[in-house]
């Protein structure tokens, strides 16, 4: 383990959270951040959503829907059941306990908060102690290409159910927009990132294009450890597999790598996804091969503190090329 470590976790939403939860459990405050996706967040009903945000916080509270894989666990409807004899728009469900955080939020948002400012005064009051913060507090939003044109990220995935075929992501503000202040200082204090199992498309690459944090991280040459969103050739939850085949790519831990590229030096794959591993280390990455599915907080600490030790041992080897000798520092770590 690495004597003075401080993670950065970049979490999307459900996959995000039961991960991040993990991390909670295994390393102390001081020594995590994690960022999490807004290009989902939109205003619905006049009140500002942040999907992925409260999925989270959520999760990392104990208080989410395990069943239903979002919300908050023992939810009632009785604003939708009367908002629908009202003949208001049901198509997007806020339970009358989560309803209450949108109200804050937009609250809040109003009096000049940021949202960085809003996030952390909801986690707080939620009980959790780790840091959560927003990707940036600038306005990102989510634009998905579809066969039938463009669609705003809730509508494709809540109203039409994900049904139009899926051709990619634009950014909306995604190349302009900069970090939020928790980000910007988990960048220069992080000894690792570790990158959750979310969807790729459309909960980490929002993330990424944030401006600088890319560049940050090929600056100060962190290790970057990711747990694949792919099980047994399926995604866990989602319309990740469905996205990933109507690009063209194979549903595989081996296509989510080639995906990221060179920014990951390290996977985490299912054993059910093991003949992935020689694909993915054909591309100069690292791969373990680990149990991945999540079922129980448990399981969620283990592949946390997998992750961590993984991270640490990147990092100790790549801290050795670079003292043993030029002639090591230009081979690839992997």
């Amino acid at each position: 383990m690495m004597e003075q470590r401080h993670i950065l976790a970049l979490a999307g939403g459900v996959g995000g959270g039961k991960f991040a939860r993990g991390l909670t459990a295994v390393l102390p405050p001081e020594d995590l951040t994690i960022v999490v996706n807004t290009a989902d967040d939109f205003v619905h009903l006049g009140l500002h959503v942040s999907p992925d945000v409260d999925s989270v916080m959520y999760a990392v509270a104990d208080l989410n829907d395990p069943v239903r894989g979002w919300g908050l666990a023992g939810e009632t409807w009785a604003f939708m059941d009367a908002l629908d004899r009202l003949g208001g728009e049901t198509w997007f469900r806020l339970g009358d306990r989560d309803l209450a955080t949108h109200v804050l939020r937009t609250q809040l948002l109003a009096a000049n908060q940021s949202l960085s400012q809003v996030t952390a005064h909801i986690a707080q009051q939620l009980g959790i102690r780790h840091a959560i913060a927003p990707m940036s507090d600038a306005p990102v939003r989510s634009i998905v290409d579809t066969d039938e044109g463009p669609l705003p990220f809730q509508d494709y995935f809540v109203r039409r159910q994900c049904a139009p075929v899926f051709r990619g992501i634009e950014l909306s503000g995604g190349t302009v927009a900069t970090p939020s202040p928790s980000l910007s200082r988990a960048m220069l204090i992080a000894t690792a990132i570790v990158i959750t199992p979310s969807n790729p498309f459309v909960s980490i690459d929002p993330i990424l294009a944030v401006k600088g944090v890319r560049d940050a991280r090929q600056r100060r040459r962190i290790p970057v450890v990711a747990v694949s969103p792919i099980v047994g050739g399926n995604a866990v939850k989602g319309p990740l597999a469905k996205m990933m085949r109507e690009l063209g790519l194979d549903v595989s831990s081996a296509s989510i790598a080639r995906h990221y590229g060179d920014l990951v030096d390290g996977w985490i794959i299912d054993e059910a996804d093991r003949a992935d591993a020689s694909a993915i280390e054909a591309i100069g990455v690292s791969v373990r091969i680990s149990a991945t599915l999540m079922r129980s907080v448990e399981d969620r600490a283990r592949l946390a503190g997998e992750a961590i030790d993984f991270a640490a041992g990147l990092a100790n080897a790549r801290q050795s090329q670079w003292t043993s000798g030029p002639s090591s520092r230009s081979s690839r770590l992997g």
